[in-house]
């Protein structure tokens, strides 16, 4: 059984469309799965990728767990067809814990494949996926008191992700922060947070320890006022390419160690858009699950 010279695709829930764009020579296999030839790419709208993909053939359910355990311990089942006799085979199978997450710990560390049925004959199973997450979902143990909205989720998964985060001492700049959401998590860490935004915050995020707020526009802030920071975040509404523009600015300037900006979009997604966010350099575009419509570009300078 030899590897396939290809790599399949996990769409984001109402985004198959986005994501057979940026391919451009892919297929769907089903539902939400697209295949494509040749190794993994750096897509955005994926919400996990299955490498090196293998079919299978199989004789039996016991047939079926046998070859998957042979190839690895921890397997995620993407049910898509089939689903008594897929739920049989995976009841045949060690359990993958899916307990929520406690931020900020961090994320599982044992690989974790991903399979599904192609046919009643044929298993379609890859031993290794990008995301350490089943199906590329991380589950938190959320906090439905303190933070003034669910936005905070997003800067939990992207921190996560990142396997870092600010830590006490750390200067972090949080634009478009209103209502408060990423500066709540910032502070929560013991960062020293400025926020900016037109709107105010909630009361309870604008006392806590180490927030100064400024009721300003957030683009009007520039690097060269600001000075260096360890972190820029910006979850600001406003259009991609004013975005974009922000972020380059920031990165030509050097004066950011670290970059999560939220990149949203309203009606049409542009993708013209998003291939120049992918183009930057030193940084990451993808669509977290917790992203309604909208990607998030991460970038690391040395």
């Amino acid at each position: 059984m030899q590897p396939a010279a290809s790599t399949i695709y996990l769409a984001p829930e109402g985004f198959l469309p986005e994501l057979l764009v940026e391919l451009g020579d892919a297929s769907v296999i089903a539902d939400r799965l697209v295949e494509a030839r040749g190794p993994a790419r750096p897509v955005a709208w994926a919400q996990n990728v299955w490498l090196e993909p293998q079919r299978i053939p199989i004789a039996s359910i016991t047939d079926a767990a046998h070859k998957l355990k042979a190839l690895q311990r921890n397997w995620a089942l993407w049910s898509t067809t089939l689903h008594r006799r897929a739920a049989l085979i995976a009841a045949a199978l060690p359990k993958v814990s899916s307990r929520p997450l406690a931020f900020p710990a961090a994320p599982p560390t044992s690989p974790l494949g991903s399979w599904t049925l192609g046919d009643e004959r044929t298993l379609i199973a890859a031993p290794r996926s990008t995301s350490p997450f089943v199906h590329g979902e991380p589950r938190f143990i959320e906090d439905k008191v303190a933070p003034p909205n669910r936005a905070y989720l997003k800067l939990w998964e992207a921190l996560t992700s990142l396997g870092v985060h600010p830590r006490p001492g750390e200067r972090c700049v949080d634009l478009g922060a209103s209502p408060g959401g990423w500066t709540w998590v910032v502070a929560t860490l013991g960062a020293e947070v400025l926020a900016v935004d037109r709107a105010p915050l909630a009361p309870n995020v604008s006392a806590m320890p180490g927030v100064t707020f400024e009721q300003r526009d957030a683009f009007a802030l520039t690097p060269e006022s600001v000075g260096q920071v360890d972190w820029l975040f910006c979850d600001v509404i406003a259009f991609p390419e004013k975005s974009y523009e922000l972020v380059s600015a920031w990165l030509a300037s050097g004066r950011a160690r670290r970059i999560v900006c939220s990149v949203k979009f309203k009606g049409e997604t542009d993708m013209r858009v998003v291939e120049r966010f992918k183009a930057l350099p030193g940084g990451s575009l993808r669509h977290l699950f917790h992203n309604k419509h909208e990607l998030t570009f991460m970038a690391t300078r040395s």
